[in-house]
């Protein structure tokens, strides 16, 4: 009955390990973290190369949006002058009209004066004919001499004063006019001269503004028709950098769908190993019970043949479930710490040698992704299922790796060496234990001392 058992557990054991699917089988039916991430990080690269011609078009846009501002604004500024000067052009048109009118208004008075200076010529000529013609001033004379008393002498002084009088004042009144007539005559044609030449400066200024105008105008047009062209690039790249970020998406999905696959294998192995564990201590409680049958029938003693030497591992394996990835110095605890003068959250545990450090697997799972970055340098993501919860640890700075995405690993398996890669100032792990999946903000982050004894 008891051999029955122990087969019946073995043929379990066995058919349990034939269903679980092989590392081989794994790698080449998905995708591995690492492949997806690269794709990713593609996307993400020329999703953010889009993203940077969208921003240089917003910029090209907005600064077409202010070359169309301002031009509007000296658009503005240029019907406001056009608008002053047409007022100006038609004032000195209203202006040029009155004075033209007042020119008008001038020779018709210039015409008046002139019959009157030619009366007054004839009337000088009258009287010098008829001073000619009675012996000149010698009858001014002989009409004094002629006088028969010296009131009628005085009577007739007074008479030839008058005479003499009026003729100078009708010699000055015509000197007056002609010269009046001539000011005059200057001073409106000036006037005249000075008016046309001020419409035809502001007749040329708005000639030139309304040349202004329309070059602005048609400036406007093609800022107008770029910026138009501009919206439909933006929007074109807009609708690539939309169709990125689906496909960001989708691979983010697939990574975590990836992640996901690789914790439940963890969390499967992990049942099959407690299982594995159940079978060997029922085939050694078994073994024990035939043994006792044996030696109480009589039966000749035999020692069991002793278990072979386990191969030694790069470093002592903790027993339990996790065990320490290093030797070496603690360096850097988890929590808060000073780098480089400033205060900054440690994520992770520091373990720093010299030498040629192996780095081991900390506990049974499989490798989510082994890569090189900027800031963790060679860095190893391993998924694990203890007792039914996931977690993930972290190995970073490492001068290499020698595991790759998807692939099985078993507490205190060699998966690289200790190094000085990414941002790093020293040979050092830097080791970080995650109670859940890895993400970027590290939220899941968990202190290492909880579950490991360094």
């Amino acid at each position: 009955m008891n051999k029955k058992y122990f087969i019946s557990l073995s043929i379990a054991a066995a058919l349990t390990i034939g269903s679980l699917p092989t590392l081989g089988t794994t790698a080449n039916a998905h995708s591995s973290v690492e492949e997806l991430q690269k794709q990713q990080e593609g996307i993400s690269s020329k999703k953010e190369e889009i993203n940077g011609k969208i921003d240089e078009k917003k910029s090209e846009i907005n600064q077409n949006i202010s070359k169309q501002q301002e031009i509007q604004s000296q658009i503005a500024e240029i019907s406001t002058k056009l608008k002053d000067t047409e007022t100006k052009i038609t004032e000195k048109t209203k202006e040029i009209d009155e004075t033209t009118a007042e020119i008008n208004k001038l020779k018709e008075e210039i015409e008046v004066l002139k019959k009157k200076i030619e009366e007054r010529n004839e009337l000088l000529k009258e009287r010098a004919r008829a001073i000619q013609e009675k012996g000149g001033s010698a009858n001014y004379l002989d009409v004094l001499l002629g006088a028969d008393s010296f009131g009628d002498f005085i009577n007739r002084v007074t008479a030839v004063n008058t005479i003499v009088s009026a003729d100078k004042k009708i010699m000055d009144e015509q000197k007056r006019d002609q010269a009046e007539l001539e000011k005059k005559q200057e001073e409106v044609e000036g006037k005249l001269a000075e008016l046309e030449s001020t419409k035809a400066s502001l007749e040329s200024l708005k000639k030139d503004l309304d040349s202004q105008k329309a070059k602005k105008a048609d400036l406007f047009k093609q800022l107008e028709a770029q910026q138009a062209s501009l919206e439909v690039e933006k929007k074109d790249l807009q609708k690539e950098s939309d169709e990125l970020s689906k496909m960001e998406h989708q691979l983010e999905g697939e990574i975590q769908a990836e992640q996901a696959r690789l914790a439940e294998l963890a969390r499967q192995r992990e049942i099959e190993r407690k299982r594995q564990a159940e079978a060997e201590a029922a085939k050694r409680a078994a073994e024990q019970q035939q043994a006792t049958a044996s030696s109480n029938s009589g039966g000749g003693s035999s020692s069991a043949a002793p278990a072979p030497a386990p191969s030694a591992p790069s470093a002592p394996v903790s027993a339990g479930a996790w065990t320490a990835p290093a030797y070496g110095t603690i360096t850097t605890n988890f929590g808060w710490d000073t780098l480089n003068g400033k205060q900054r959250f440690h994520y992770g545990t520091d373990i720093a040698a010299r030498g040629s450090v192996p780095i081991s697997a900390a506990a049974d799972g499989y490798v989510i992704k082994s890569q090189y970055s900027s800031s963790y340098g060679n860095v190893v993501y391993i998924t694990h299922s203890i007792n039914g919860q996931t977690f993930t640890t972290v190995y970073a700075h490492m001068a290499s790796s020698s595991v790759s995405s998807g692939q099985a690993v078993n507490k205190g398996d060699r998966i690289g060496y200790m190094g000085n890669t990414g941002y790093s100032f020293g040979q050092h792990l830097h080791f970080e234990l995650h109670a859940g999946s890895w993400n970027a903000s590290k939220s899941n982050a968990v202190n290492p001392r909880q579950y490991i004894n360094f």
